[in-house]
C-alpha cells in the first residue's frame, strides 16, 4: 500500500510566553528521564503476570524482520544488523525500479552474515510506479499469448537462482497487496487471480528445477489486511492444484491490529483445519505505523503479539530504505527502537505465558518473556502502559535460580528517530528472595513510550548499580519565552514526542527555554538536547547562569518531529545553575537554523568520562560457552565460561567517534589469554601467567554508534563483563601524532573537479567552522577516476589496522516517483598506494550542510602509501573532516583486580 511520509508540521499562531513553568518543575522528572509518577497515578499499579513454568514454545525471534530495512552494503552496518538479530527481510528484486536501494542481491551478504534465514523478494517492485503498472493488471501487449508479467517473474527467479549464494533461502512474493492492486474486486477477479497464481508458481518452480535447485519457496497472498474469504478461497484452489504457498503472507498496518491480530490467526488456523491442511507458517511482511517506529513502548506491543503467535513479522517501510525502518539512527547508531530489538534478539530458551492487564487492546501494557534454564536467566520485556508496573513472576525454580536472585531493570525510552541512544540505564537493581518460585518486581513508570527489560539471575558477584548520573527535563516544563508548546497526539502524528509534547515556533530573537540544573559536584556535564531540525542543520545559544557558554549545533533531521539528539560538554561547579537555550546569541539577531523543535533536555555527569559496563549476562554466547554461578562472593560468578572456540559477543555504543578504553574483566584458573575481535578485526590482548582475577584494557578507536565485540579464550577464562570509558584522556589520544592524523578535507591534495566549497555562516551548518562561523567542505569529489583527494600518511602511521573516519554530507535523491523519499547512498573508495581499495557507504543525511561521521576499517599493507579518496563511477559524499587513526593506540595492559 502507499506509505506516505509525514506532512510538514503545522505551525501554530505564535503565542508570546505560551507556557511559563517554574524551573523547579524539573524536579518532578526523575533521574534518567523516566517521568516521575504523579500523586494521582502513584496509587495505580498495573499487574503483568509472567508464568515461567508455563511454556508457550521455543523463542522464535522472528518479529525483528524488516521490509526494505536494508539499503546497500554497509547501510545499515553489520553491527546494527547483527545486534538486532534480523532473521527475515523483504527487499526489491535485483535491478528493481521501485526504489533506488534495497536490492536483494546487494544486501544478501550482510543479511546472511548475521542471523538471516529467509530473504523475501517483492517481485512486483520491478515496476517503477505504485500502484504497480498504474494499478492495472498487465495484459498481453505483444500479442504473443504470454502475460506481460511472466517474463519479469522469470527473469527475477533466474537472476536469484544463478547469482545468489543462498537461492534456497529466498521466498518469492509474486503479489503485493493484491486486494488493492490488480485484483481488488474478489467476486469478479478471483478466477483471474487463481490463473495468475498458477502461472507465476509454475514459472518460478520451472526456473529452480532447470538449475537443479529443486523446489522454490513462494509466499502468498500478500494482502494489505487479513481477509478470511479471500484466504479460504485461495487455499482451497491452491490445495486442489498442489500449488500451496510455502508461507502465508498478509499485512497488519492499523493500530487496531494490536487488538485484532490474534483473532486473525485463530481464523487462519481454523481455515487450515477446515481444509485439512498442515500448518503453513506466517510472515506478516508489513506491520506497524509510522508512529510506532523507533518508539520502544509501541514496538514491544507488536513484538509480544507476534512472538506469542510464533510468526515472523517485518516492520513496514514507511520512510526510506537502510535504517531498519526508523529503528536505527544516523550511519551506525542505535535509537530506542534498536535497543528494544537487540533485547528481543537476546532472548533464548522458551517463552513463558504472559498475562497483561488488558489482552488484545491497542496502546496498553503488554509483554513477552523467556526463560533459559541452561543460562539461568529469566527475562521480561514490557511496556506500553502509563502506570507503575508490578511484574508478578512465577515458576522460578529453586533448582535453577536458588532462592536468592539478582534482579535488574533497564529503561529504554523514546529518543527520536535520529537520537543517539546509549545502552539503556539500570533503574532497578536488587537482591530478592524467591518464595515458592514467585517474585514481584516493581517498575516505576508513567511513560507509555518506554519499554523495560527485567532480568532475573542467580545472585552474582557484581550486580549493575542503578544509574543516577542523568536528570532529564521535558522542554514544555521549562520557562518559555516567545515559543509555543505543541501537543503531539499519538493518534494523529507519526513522530511521537517525549511526554507527549514539544516546543516549537522558536524563531524570534527573544525565544528561549530556561530551567535549573543541580550539579552534585565540580566536574564535567553533558547536555543532550532531543529536538528536530527541519531539513537543515540548526543551532541555538546555550547560556549558563546568564552568560553565553557555547553554541549547540544540530544536524539536520527529516522534519520537526523526526527528531535527533545533539550534545555539548559543560564544566560546572557544585550547586544550582540556570541553563537557557536561546534563538539568539546577542539578543537581537536570530541564529541561522534556530527554529529547532525542543522535546527534552538531559544533563549527565561525565566527570569521570563516559563509562558503560556490559555484563556477561547480556552477552550472546556461542559454542560451548556457558554461564557460571556459584557463591555470590566468587569473582567469576555471573560470568561466561569460555574455552576452545566458544565466544561471548557484546554490542557496545559510543556517542562519538574516537578512542575508548575497552576493558575486559576475567577470571582464570591457570595461564591463559583472551582474544578480542572488534567488528571482525583482531585486537591483540596479551596473556596472563597464572590464576587470578584480571582486567585487560586496550585503547581502541570505535566508530560513533554500535560496535560488535567478540571475546574468546582458547585456553579457558571466565569473562564477567566489558567496560568502555571515553573521557579527556581518550579524547586527547584522538589527535596524538603517534595515533592519528586529522585533516580538513579541503586541505587534502585535490585533483580534477574536487574543490573546496564554502558554506557561509548565514546558511547554517553543523560542520567544522572557522572563527567567523564559515564552514569549508570538499565537494565535487568523484564521478570520474581523476576527481580525487589524497591524504599523505605521516611516518608514524605505518602498516597496520586503521579506521578512516569521515565527517560527510549526503542529501542525494533519485526522482521521487513514488511515496517514500527516494534517498540515495553515496560511496567513497579509499585506495592505498601499493595496497587495496576499500569502499565506505554514506547514508543520506537530509542536507548538504549537515555532517555525520562514517567510519571505514582499513588494513594498510605499505609503510607510507598515500590514501586516495574518490569514486570513479559516481559522486562521493561531500567531506568536512577526515581522520585516519590506528585501530589500537599502544598496547594492551592487564592488571590484577
Amino acid at each position: 500500500m502507499q506509505r506516505p511520509v509525514e506532512p510538514r508540521r503545522h505551525r501554530a499562531t505564535r503565542t508570546i510566553a505560551a507556557v511559563s513553568v517554574a524551573a523547579l518543575a524539573a524536579a518532578s522528572v526523575a533521574a534518567l528521564g523516566i517521568v516521575g509518577v504523579s500523586p494521582a497515578s502513584a496509587a495505580t499499579v498495573d499487574h503483568l503476570g509472567v508464568a515461567f513454568g508455563s511454556s508457550t514454545g521455543a523463542v522464535r525471534g522472528g518479529a525483528a524482520g524488516t521490509l526494505y530495512g536494508l539499503g546497500d552494503p554497509g547501510n545499515p552496518t553489520q553491527a546494527l544488523i547483527d545486534g538486532d538479530h534480523i532473521t527475515n527481510t523483504s527487499q526489491k528484486p535485483p535491478g528493481g525500479a521501485q526504489h533506488p536501494t534495497g536490492d536483494a542481491l546487494r544486501v544478501e551478504p550482510s543479511f546472511f552474515a548475521g542471523a538471516g534465514k529467509d530473504e523475501y523478494v517483492y517481485m512486483q517492485d520491478q515496476y517503477p510506479d505504485f500502484p504497480y503498472n498504474g494499478g492495472n493488471r498487465p495484459g498481453d501487449a505483444n500479442g504473443d499469448g504470454v502475460w506481460d508479467y511472466l517474463p519479469i517473474v522469470k527473469q527475477e527467479a533466474e537472476t536469484i537462482a544463478t547469482q545468489s549464494a543462498h537461492p534456497k533461502q529466498y521466498v518469492f512474493i509474486p503479489f503485493n497487496e493484491p486486494d488493492g492492486d490488480w485484483y481488488p474486486n474478489w467476486s469478479t477477479q478471483k478466477q483471474q487471480f487463481f490463473a495468475d497464481w498458477s502461472a507465476v508458481y509454475q514459472t518460478i518452480e520451472g526456473v529452480y528445477a532447470e538449475h537443479g535447485l529443486g523446489h522454490a519457496r513462494i509466499g502468498a497472498m500478500g494482502d494489505s489486511a487479513f481477509h478470511s474469504d479471500r484466504t479460504t478461497d485461495f487455499l482451497t484452489y491452491a490445495k486442489a492444484q498442489s500449488q500451496l504457498p510455502d508461507v502465508t503472507i498478509w499485512h497488519e498496518l492499523s493500530p487496531g491490529s494490536l487488538a485484532d491480530f490474534r483473532g486473525h490467526m485463530s481464523s487462519y488456523r481454523g481455515i487450515l483445519a477446515n481444509l485439512g491442511l498442515p500448518a503453513i507458517p506466517v510472515d506478516i511482511t508489513e506491520y506497524g505505523n509510522p508512529r510506532d517506529m523507533g518508539v520502544p513502548g509501541q514496538l514491544v506491543q507488536w513484538i509480544s503479539m507476534f512472538e506469542d503467535q510464533k510468526v515472523d513479522a517485518q516492520t513496514a517501510y514507511w520512510n526510506y530504505a537502510g535504517n531498519l525502518n526508523d529503528n536505527s539512527s544516523r550511519t551506525n547508531s542505535a535509537n530506542g527502537g534498536w535497543w528494544l530489538y537487540k533485547w528481543y534478539g537476546d532472548l533464548t530458551g522458551t517463552t513463558a505465558t504472559v498475562t497483561p492487564p488488558q489482552a488484545n487492546t491497542t496502546d496498553t501494557l503488554q509483554g513477552v518473556a523467556s526463560i533459559d534454564t541452561a543460562a539461568k536467566k529469566a527475562t521480561v520485556l514490557l511496556g506500553g502502559g502509563t502506570n507503575t508496573v508490578s511484574a508478578d513472576l512465577s515458576g522460578l525454580s529453586s533448582s535453577v535460580f536458588g532462592t536468592s536472585v539478582d534482579v535488574t531493570v533497564r529503561a529504554d525510552r523514546l529518543n527520536g528517530k535520529e537520537g543517539l541512544s546509549q545502552q539503556p540505564p539500570v533503574i532497578v537493581s536488587q537482591r530478592a528472595t524467591v518464595t515458592n518460585g514467585t517474585l514481584s518486581v516493581t517498575i516505576p513508570n508513567s511513560d507509555r513510550y518506554a519499554a523495560y527489560q527485567v532480568e532475573v539471575t542467580p545472585a552474582r558477584a557484581t550486580r549493575p548499580a542503578v544509574d543516577t548520573s542523568t536528570v532529564s527535563t521535558e522542554a514544555e516544563d521549562t520557562t518559555l519565552v516567545d515559543a509555543s508548546v505543541f501537543t503531539q497526539d499519538p493518534n494523529v502524528v507519526s513522530g511521537m514526542a517525549s511526554g507527549g509534547k514539544d516546543v516549537g515556533s522558536f524563531d524570534n530573537a527573544d525565544s528561549s527555554a530556561t530551567w535549573t540544573v543541580n550539579a552534585p559536584r565540580n566536574g564535567t556535564y553533558r547536555l543532550t538536547v532531543l529536538g528536530g531540525a527541519n531539513g537543515q542543520p540548526g543551532q541555538q545559544a546555550l547560556f549558563v547562569d546568564n552568560a553565553f557558554n557555547q553554541l549547540v549545533k544540530y544536524s539536520a533531521d527529516q522534519s520537526w518531529t523526526y527528531r535527533g539528539t545533539s550534545s555539548v560538554l559543560v564544566p560546572l561547579s557544585a550547586g544550582s545553575h540556570t541553563f537557557s537555550l536561546r534563538a539568539s546569541k546577542d539578543g537581537s539577531t536570530v541564529l541561522p537554523g534556530a527554529d529547532v523543535t525542543l522535546d527534552r533536555f538531559s544533563v549527565q555527569d561525565v566527570t569521570n568520562g563516559d563509562t558503560d559496563t556490559y555484563p556477561a549476562t547480556d552477552a550472546r554466547l556461542t559454542g560451548a560457552a556457558s554461564m557460571t554461578y556459584g557463591s555470590s562472593t566468587t569473582a567469576a560468578n555471573g560470568g561466561a565460561a569460555l574455552s576452545g572456540s566458544a565466544t561471548a559477543t557484546f554490542f557496545v555504543s559510543a556517542l562519538d567517534s574516537g578512542y575508548q578504553d575497552v576493558s575486559i574483566d576475567s577470571v582464570t584458573s591457570r595461564a591463559s589469554a583472551l582474544t578480542l575481535r572488534v567488528g571482525g578485526r583482531s585486537v591483540p590482548l596479551g596473556s596472563v601467567s597464572g590464576a587470578g582475577s584480571w582486567r585487560t584494557t586496550a585503547r581502541i578507536w570505535l566508530p560513533q554508534g554500535i560496535s560488535e565485540l567478540t571475546v574468546g579464550s582458547p585456553n579457558g577464562a571466565t569473562v564477567t563483563g566489558v567496560t568502555t570509558v571515553r573521557g579527556a584522556t581518550q579524547r586527547a589520544a584522538d589527535t596524538a601524532s603517534a595515533n592519528a592524523v586529522r585533516v580538513e578535507a579541503e586541505n587534502l591534495t585535490l585533483a580534477g573537479t574536487a574543490k573546496p566549497v564554502t558554506i557561509p555562516a548565514s546558511a547554517g551548518s553543523n560542520g567544522d567552522a572557522d572563527t567567523n562561523g564559515v564552514v569549508t567542505e570538499l565537494g565535487f569529489l568523484g564521478n570520474g577516476a581523476g576527481n580525487t583527494a589524497t591524504l599523505a600518511r605521516p611516518s608514524s602511521l605505518g602498516a597496520g589496522a586503521y579506521v578512516l573516519t569521515a565527517s560527510a554530507a549526503n542529501a542525494d535523491q533519485s526522482s521521487n516517483l513514488n511515496y517514500n523519499p527516494q534517498v540515495v547512498n553515496r560511496f567513497l573508495d579509499v585506495t592505498e598506494a601499493g595496497g587495496a581499495t576499500t569502499r565506505g557507504t554514506f547514508r543520506n543525511g537530509y542536507s548538504w550542510n549537515s555532517f555525520w561521521d562514517t567510519s571505514i576499517p582499513l588494513d594498510l599493507t605499505t609503510t607510507s602509501g598515500a590514501l586516495t579518496l574518490g569514486n570513479a563511477s559516481a559522486f562521493a559524499p561531500d567531506l568536512d573532516v577526515v581522520t585516519l587513526a590506528k585501530l589500537v593506540a599502544g598496547g594492551a595492559t592487564t592488571t590484577a583486580r
